[in-house]
């Protein structure tokens, strides 16, 4: 990633707020992705223009509650992390459920892994409220959605025949999909970037749909905003 001074990245953010800021709600939400305004918080990171047009909706509408927030982009397999700001604090590839598709099967969260078939091991879309927590063993995850044991996470170590970090390095987000459905990030990432802003508090996630518009998320379609939670269950 390349980070340009601080100095000209608050008046990048600063300008790019104010287009948006007088842009109306209404007018935005109507817009098709390519035609929304580019966020500059990006600061040269590539992205998709579907999670371009998620940060600069959560940056317009004031979304994200005045808390750190993240954009997951199941197509492209990666994770953006910004502050509260809208200032983004890092990035990098994922890996995701198995199986292609936006829903979760229904009570998923609270089966045993290996009663979850293939194609029941996606990642769901939505709008959700996370929060930092341990899984049954012992591990410090950030839950994205408690119920579905759905949940941000390190990688592990795991069966070799995965290739789990062979998946992550890789340039194509093809072989990507390997998870139960939680979202999965190098260890670096996960203790340099994850943990230090999103490890305290509440943050929203953003996991953009791969069936459905983009726009599905700021008010196209209801996808409901996860409650709080403070347990833990074993994550995906």
């Amino acid at each position: 990633m390349r980070i340009r001074s601080t100095t000209t990245l608050h008046a990048m953010v600063a300008a790019v707020a104010l287009v948006l800021l007088s842009t109306p709600v209404s007018a935005l939400q109507e817009l098709p992705a390519r035609q929304l305004p580019l966020s500059a918080a990006f600061a040269g990171e590539a992205a998709s223009t579907d999670a371009r047009y998620a940060a600069a909706s959560v940056m317009a509408l004031a979304d994200n509650k005045g808390l750190p927030f993240v954009i997951i982009d199941k197509k492209d397999a990666k994770i953006f992390v910004f502050d509260a700001s809208g200032r983004l604090r890092g990035a990098s590839a994922v890996l995701l459920g198995l199986a292609s598709g936006d829903l979760s099967v229904p009570g998923i969260g609270q089966r045993p892994l290996t009663q979850i078939l293939p194609a029941e091991r996606t990642t769901p879309a939505g709008r959700f409220l996370s929060q930092p927590g341990r899984n049954l063993q012992g591990e410090q995850v950030i839950w994205v959605n408690y119920s579905e044991g759905l949940a941000i996470h390190r990688m592990r170590p795991g069966n070799s025949q995965e290739q789990r970090r062979e998946r992550l390095a890789s340039a194509t987000p093809d072989d990507n999909r390997i998870s139960l459905g939680c979202v999965v990030v190098p260890v670096a990432f996960y203790e340099g970037v994850v943990a230090p802003l999103l490890g305290r508090s509440y943050s929203v996630v953003y996991v953009l749909p791969e069936t459905r518009p983009v726009q599905a998320l700021f008010g196209g379609e209801a996808m409901g905003l996860s409650p709080p939670f403070s347990a833990a269950v074993a994550g995906r």
